[in-house]
């Protein structure tokens, strides 16, 4: 659910007080100030998968604050995991002071006091801390930590969080219990990963991490076309019986997920207007096909055309098709 608050708009009520009072459906609450200036904006989009709680949040320069006094009044133990898409958040929590930009993430505990200031965009991932393998006072070690966002591990998450959000309308209660699961299982694995404790994630939630690596790892290779099976599992640390065992735990095949993922962005970009000067045997090179024969074939096999006649259709329709004959 988005809600949109600007104190300019509001008739007899405060931005900031619908803020807060919205906010106060948080597992996590807390209370907000202004900084500077008398108009506060912002948006805070909403979204629970199961026992988490993902939010987008923008916001004019504030403060937010969680008192002991609060603390004492409702404490969920919960966790919560913010990624700043734009602008610096200051942090202070259990003694440490934190500046979190871009391209980073930082840890906060609700059963301690703290304080942030900040301007811009941020991803909010909550969760109770019982959820985790590991015990509060190992993860009072990482709170008000600044912890990267774009390598290893932890891009998977920023990835994730990324991409949850993303017309997150569209995803059936399933779904969202299962992108719930997906979601706890990242965040276990990078905190153990800073706590070097990850014997202690259970055995499940590794297959399904490193799953989560091999898949990233192939859409970020889909384009070089020597990518191999042999080359997906050697990245990984692991034999290639054993990359094809964790993608037939997920009712998949190697070398298909490859195929279909190239064909798919072949498709896209045969459907985007944007592209329609673009030779077809320039997007197929780009997405790993470097010789148009086998493309067309490929392309005919999966869509039931070949790529000039699903571009063709495709684009003589109002917007681009998203599957061939719709």
């Amino acid at each position: 659910m988005e809600r949109v608050f600007d104190s300019e708009d509001f008739l007899g009520l405060e931005a900031l007080d619908a803020w807060t009072e919205m906010a106060h459906r948080d597992i996590m609450p807390k209370a907000f100030r202004v900084v500077d200036g008398e108009v506060f904006r912002g948006w805070f989009d909403e979204m629970a998968l199961g026992p988490v709680q993902v939010s987008s949040v923008a916001y004019s320069l504030i403060t937010t604050s969680r008192t002991p006094r609060s603390i004492r009044v409702s404490d969920p133990e919960s966790l919560q995991i913010v990624m700043p898409r734009r602008g610096p958040h200051f942090i202070e929590q259990n003694g440490r002071s934190t500046l979190v930009e871009p391209g980073e993430m930082v840890l906060l505990s609700s059963s301690r006091p703290f304080q942030s200031y900040a301007i811009g965009e941020a991803t909010l991932m909550q969760f109770p801390i019982a959820l985790l393998p590991a015990g509060a006072r190992h993860i009072d070690r990482l709170v008000a930590c600044r912890l990267p966002g774009d390598k290893g591990i932890g891009q998977l998450l920023a990835d994730y969080l990324a991409r949850v959000t993303v017309d997150h309308t569209s995803y059936t209660p399933p779904d969202m219990l299962r992108l719930g699961t997906i979601g706890l299982d990242l965040a276990a694995a990078v905190l153990a990963h800073h706590l070097e404790r990850e014997n202690e994630v259970p055995a499940d939630s590794r297959q399904r991490v490193l799953y989560a690596r091999v898949t990233s790892f192939i859409e970020k290779h889909l384009g070089d076309p020597a990518l191999t099976v042999d080359q997906v599992a050697a990245a990984h640390h692991i034999s290639t019986r054993s990359l094809h065992r964790l993608f037939q735990a997920h009712g998949a095949s190697v070398r298909a997920s490859i195929r279909e993922q190239r064909l798919e962005r072949c498709r896209r970009e045969l459907s985007d207007p944007a592209q329609r000067h673009v030779p077809i045997r320039a997007i197929a090179a780009r997405w790993g096909y470097p010789r148009p024969a086998d493309f067309t074939r490929a392309f005919r096999a999966a869509y039931g055309a070949a790529p000039a006649d699903y571009r063709r259709q495709a684009l003589s329709r109002p917007g681009a098709g998203a599957t061939w004959g719709e």
